[in-house]
């Protein structure tokens, strides 16, 4: 692994830590996200040629991500502060799952490079991946499952909240930070 695989992978770590503090639920809120997926996408997505068990691979692991991204998404806490603005916040379940999914991709890298690659390579023949081109094609794309479901059901509250009339948004009170893990979602 190279200095840049771990400085993208630590970074896509560490961007649930950032909203673990309040935040507003804008679409600018995904830029960063965004941003570090089109980095991963121009480091690390190659042309490739499906063979063999190739495309259950990398269907396997998207659909991993994002499950693993829905579940983090619907996780958050999401209110209206005294200034009406929607509001977000990553919870434990949130950053459970999203470390679930980045961490799970950093510890298989580490461990292909650092003294498993022969185990890999050995499941891979057994059962018909044709090589290391497609472990990385489908754990970028788990990455990118998870960061996009995350997003979209984020940006979904977001756009459902802002959609309900005035009149029947719950607003909850200005809370203690103490309490703010309570906030309801909208």
């Amino acid at each position: 692994m190279s200095i840049t695989d771990y400085v993208i992978d630590i970074l896509l770590i560490l961007v649930i830590f950032r909203q673990v503090r309040p935040h507003e639920l804008s679409p600018r809120a995904a830029l960063l996200p965004l941003a570090l997926l089109i980095l991963a996408g121009i480091v690390y997505l190659r042309p490739f040629t499906l063979r063999g068990n190739d495309l259950i691979l990398i269907v396997i692991l998207a659909a991993a991500g994002i499950v693993l991204g829905t579940l983090s998404g619907a996780a958050d806490s999401i209110w209206r502060d005294d200034q009406r603005r929607l509001m977000f916040r990553a919870g434990a379940v949130s950053v459970i799952t999203w470390i679930a999914g980045m961490g799970f991709r950093f510890g298989f890298a580490y461990y292909a490079y650092h003294g498993g690659a022969s185990s890999v390579a050995s499941f891979s023949a057994r059962h018909d991946i044709t090589g290391a081109s497609i472990w990385t094609t489908a754990l970028v794309l788990m990455a990118f499952g998870q960061v996009l479901a995350r997003l979209g059901v984020l940006q979904g509250r977001r756009i459902r909240a802002i959609s309900q009339p005035a009149a029947s948004r719950q607003v909850p009170a200005t809370q203690p930070e103490r309490d703010a893990s309570r906030r309801p979602s909208l």
